[in-house]
C-alpha cells in the first residue's frame, strides 16, 4: 500500500521522464508513485528509459512499501493476540533481536540488535510477538530514540507488567556513508519503565544482555 506523497506546486514532471500519468492517488496531482521515482531518476541526470533503470521505479515502489509496512500494522492487536495468564514474576528477556529501519532524516538504513525485558504482573506475551512488535515500529521512517520508547510503551500498555526495559544497539548509514563517515560507531539507546528505573533491576537487565559486564548504556 503506497503512502501519500506530495509534489510541490512549483514542481512539474518532465515529459521525457514520465511515460504514464494516473488519476488514482489523491494529493499527487494525478501522478503515480512510480512517476515520481521516474522523475527523481531524471533529476540525477540519468535516463530513466535506459535498460537498467526501466523497471527501477516499480522495484523501488515495492521496496519502500515493504520497508515502511509498519504504518499499516497495529501493535496493540499483535500483542493482544497472544497474551497468557501465567503465575510468574521473574524477568523475561528476549535479546539479540535483529532490527532494520530507515532514518527519517536521510531515509538511509540503520540496523542493529534489540534487547527487551519485562517483569510480568499476571500476564505474559507469546515470545514470537516481541520480534513482531519490533518489526511494526522499525518498518517506518524512524529515529532510534523514538523506536526504543515505542517498543517499551506498547508492552507496558498491553500487559501492564511491573516494568519494561528496552535497549537498542545500532549502526547508522547516515553516519557511515555521508557526513562524518565514521565506520565503527554504535548508537545505544534505552527505555526503562516501572521497576526497571530502579537500580537493582536495571543493573540485572543490563548485565544479562551484556554478559561481559559492560553496563554503560
Amino acid at each position: 500500500m503506497a503512502h501519500p506523497m506530495v509534489v510541490p506546486q512549483s514542481s512539474k514532471l518532465s515529459t521525457k521522464s514520465v511515460t504514464t500519468l494516473h488519476e488514482t492517488e489523491p494529493g499527487l496531482g494525478g501522478y503515480s508513485t512510480q512517476d515520481l521515482y521516474r522523475e527523481l531518476i531524471g533529476r540525477f541526470n540519468e535516463d530513466p528509459t535506459r535498460d537498467g533503470l526501466l523497471s527501477t521505479p516499480s522495484r523501488v515502489e515495492k521496496s519502500m512499501a515493504f520497508l515502511t509496512k509498519g504504518y499499516t500494522q497495529n501493535p496493540t492487536q499483535i500483542l493482544r493476540g497472544a497474551l497468557f495468564d501465567v503465575d510468574y514474576d521473574e524477568m523475561v528477556i528476549v535479546k539479540d533481536i535483529e532490527m532494520y529501519s530507515l532514518c527519517e532524516h536521510h531515509m538511509l538504513p540503520f540496523w542493529g540488535r534489540v534487547h527487551v525485558a519485562y517483569i510480568p504482573n499476571g500476564k505474559v506475551i507469546g515470545l514470537s510477538k516481541i520480534p513482531r512488535l519490533i518489526e511494526v515500529f522499525s518498518r517506518r521512517l524512524q529515529v532510534q530514540e523514538r523506536v526504543t520508547r515505542q517498543i517499551a510503551d506498547a508492552i507496558q500498555e498491553a500487559i501492564e507488567p511491573r516494568g519494561v526495559g528496552v535497549v537498542i544497539e545500532a549502526r547508522h548509514m547516515c553516519m557511515m556513508m555521508r557526513g562524518v563517515e565514521k565506520q565503527q560507531s554504535t548508537t545505544v539507546t534505552s527505555a526503562m519503565v516501572g521497576c526497571f528505573r530502579e537500580q537493582p533491576t536495571r543493573t540485572e537487565f543490563l548485565s544479562l544482555v551484556r554478559p561481559s559486564g559492560n553496563t554503560n548504556f
